[in-house]
């Protein structure tokens, strides 16, 4: 039996103990097949469930004579078993115990990551139907777009982190195979019909060919999904640290009681998990591509990606949980100011309505080019004089010939504004299901 670990306690699923309770599991499945197709005695299989175990600290001392770990872990387990060890691992090759564990072990990973994401889905969703009409402006090349609501924004991520929980169960499809055909994936020593036995009392499926190993395509595409989803925490804990930046404000994460942001100044309450979080995605990152270069080994196999493994598979699952529950929590706990949105809007001089007067123009009758130039020579002296965009306008004699002044007024009033943006929320909102 696995050894029994909370559901969300990734790091136990990686430990010797968990990976030598797999081991200890596939190879009795193994003899229980074989006892089943007649190879093997009943009585046989019955000592070896009885009696089978082993000793963590007994294996790495083994270990260290043999240097070689699946056989220090069979010579550990015959020791108790007995004569009848003799059935153990018999057909089987090391790779047939270490890759078929090493599946199992990033589909218990991977599902718990899945609830992960499940989870972060939801809190992103109840928050963008929160802030759904909450008025912010939009930026590109952070510079003051047009409006938007700090709704949208979440409601982009909801999507986001939508499709990355549908490449995470991908992934793990992907993963979940086993293999069980010998030395080269001949099936020389065990038919197939004992992999396909073996593989699903694991809980997966036989691989449909293998070599010795199972091939390392497999596992680069769950290590860059796992980088995918990484990637997209951090794009989203880089948007929140811009908008916590002193000139910006509009959001910032939970300060607690008692917490301090600076050895030498006092005032500072820094983006300091959301900067964490951006260096984890570095490190799952830079794991996908050790995850790429295992793809190809030399003939039937070598072991240059074992080592990488054993090191990378850990990290970045374990790394990626830890991500996803504290961006999770941060969503959660989030300050918004929408005041200070509304302020950081104002300081724009109106300008952010260029577009809008534009196509007011051109619907009027005037060339795109001429509405630009007109549009653009007073957005330019707005910016210069710093006085609001409406006022220039309204005062041209050059555009009054073709807008009015009361229509000016319509297109720059706060209620237009907010009525057009509500209907085309209200639209967005509606097409993403919230």
């Amino acid at each position: 039996m696995i050894p029994r670990y909370s559901p969300k306690d990734i790091s136990a699923i990686w430990s010797d103990e968990a990976k030598f309770e797999r081991w200890l599991q596939l190879e009795i499945a193994a003899v229980e097949a074989r006892m089943e197709a007649g190879i093997v005695p009943a009585d046989a299989l019955a000592t070896i469930k009885e009696k089978a175990r082993f000793n963590v600290e007994e294996i790495l001392i083994i270990e260290n004579e043999t240097k070689h770990d699946v056989i220090a872990f069979l010579t550990n387990v015959a020791g108790y078993v007995g004569p009848e060890s003799r059935y153990i691992h018999e057909g089987l090759t090391s790779s047939d115990v270490v890759d078929t564990c090493l599946a199992m072990q990033m589909r218990d990973a991977g599902k718990i990551i899945v609830a992960d994401i499940e989870s972060l889905i939801e809190v992103l969703g109840k928050k963008a139907v929160e802030h759904k009409y909450t008025l912010q402006m939009g930026r590109t090349h952070g510079i003051h777009a047009e409006p938007t609501t700090f709704g949208l924004k979440l409601l982009l991520w909801y999507e986001e982190m939508k499709r990355n929980l549908e490449r995470m169960k991908r992934a793990l499809e992907t993963v979940s195979v086993g293999k069980i055909s010998g030395a080269v994936g001949t099936y020389q020593h065990l038919s197939p019909d004992i992999e396909a036995a073996v593989c699903q009392k694991l809980g997966l499926k036989p691989s449909s060919i293998s070599t010795q190993i199972l091939q390392r395509d497999r596992h680069a595409e769950y290590a860059t999904t796992l980088a995918i989803v990484a990637s997209s925490i951090e794009k989203f804990s880089t948007e929140l640290r811009h908008l916590q930046r002193t000139e910006v404000r509009e959001t910032e994460e939970f300060f607690s009681k008692g917490q301090k942001g600076s050895s030498a100044m006092p005032h500072k309450r820094n983006p300091i998990t959301f900067e964490r979080l951006t260096g984890l995605a570095r490190v799952v990152r830079s794991n996908s591509i050790a995850a790429m270069e295992n793809v190809a080994l030399w003939h039937e196999r070598d072991i240059s990606h074992s080592s990488v493994e054993r090191v990378i598979m850990p990290d970045s699952t374990i790394a990626l949980v830890y991500m996803l529950r504290t961006f999770r929590d941060s969503i959660e706990t989030l300050l918004v100011y929408p005041e200070r949105m509304k302020q950081n809007f104002d300081t724009s001089y109106g300008l952010t309505l260029s577009q809008t007067l534009l196509l007011a123009l051109t619907g009027k009758g005037l060339t795109r080019e001429d509405a630009y130039r007109l549009v653009q020579r007073n957005a330019m002296k707005s910016w210069e004089e710093k006085i609001q965009l409406k006022e220039l306008v309204i005062h041209d004699p050059e555009i009054l010939e073709h807008i009015s002044a009361e229509e000016i007024n319509q297109l720059f009033s706060p209620e237009t504004i907010q009525d057009k943006l509500k209907n085309s929320v209200d639209i967005i909102f509606k097409r993403n299901g919230l």
